[in-house]
């Protein structure tokens, strides 16, 4: 079996696996685009080079108005139609959030995190087929967890009974995607993903981390792809 379909694989059981989980209140509201959003998610595996990668980068989990809407990492509306070239036919969750709708390719809003992280790529790259040649980004886990009023709820926030059964899931899938792309480095997009990588790869990889894109961020607000790709370039994972 070719790595590609290996990956479309693992994220299927993955989906499944997810799927399967209950959470409680404050949760509300769980959405799992590995299954509404599959089409565009196999198609964006089928960018990863069958030859595997040399860098991995780790996200934590799905943002409200990027791979929720998407189905691929980090991913904003606009970096994925226009830079990466995906564009797929979107369902909807089984319980949809009044306030969380999702739209697919015809949401409005932007993801500011996925447009600084994949606009760092495009500015760098020049073209996706360049940065799908030796990179690849994923997400820890699949799902996006919302409260009563709209409000995104991140995994690390989940009591320990319920992040139990997420994690041994996520990193089953972590696991088995770091053996089929074989990378020299696997960055974690923050540091909840770091220690997920540290975590699960052991020392089969190199393991370092990057600036969390996200506004909520302040130190990413003052430049955040300048300092992304200082860390990069200090950790040896890109040339200066």
């Amino acid at each position: 079996m070719s790595i590609v379909e290996e990956a479309i694989r693992s994220a299927k059981r993955l989906s499944k696996a997810a799927s399967a989980l209950s959470f409680d209140a404050p949760v509300t509201h769980v959405y799992n685009p590995l299954a509404y959003a599959w089409k565009p998610h196999e198609a964006y595996l089928r960018r990863l080079n069958p030859k595997g990668v040399r860098v991995l980068f780790l996200g934590m989990n799905p943002g409200p108005w990027g791979m929720a809407q998407t189905g691929v990492p980090f991913g904003e509306v606009a970096s994925v139609r226009d830079w990466i070239g995906i564009e797929e036919t979107v369902k909807r969750p089984a319980a949809e959030h009044p306030k969380r709708p999702i739209e697919g390719f015809a949401c409005q809003r932007s993801e500011v995190s996925g447009q600084r992280l994949w606009g760092l790529f495009r500015e760098r790259f020049g073209t996706s087929a360049k940065f799908f040649k030796e990179h690849f980004v994923a997400n820890y886990c699949p799902l996006v967890f919302m409260t009563e009023s709209g409000k995104n709820h991140t995994p690390d926030h989940l009591p320990k009974s319920e992040r139990k059964p997420l994690d041994a899931a996520c990193d089953k899938h972590l696991a088995e995607l770091l053996q089929v792309t074989n990378p020299e480095w696997a960055v974690g997009v923050g540091k909840y993903a770091e220690a997920c990588l540290k975590r699960v790869a052991g020392d089969s990889v190199r393991v370092t981390t990057v600036l969390h894109p996200s506004p909520a961020s302040p130190a990413a607000n003052r430049g955040w792809a300048p300092a992304a790709t200082r860390q990069l370039v200090e950790s040896g994972v890109w040339e200066a």
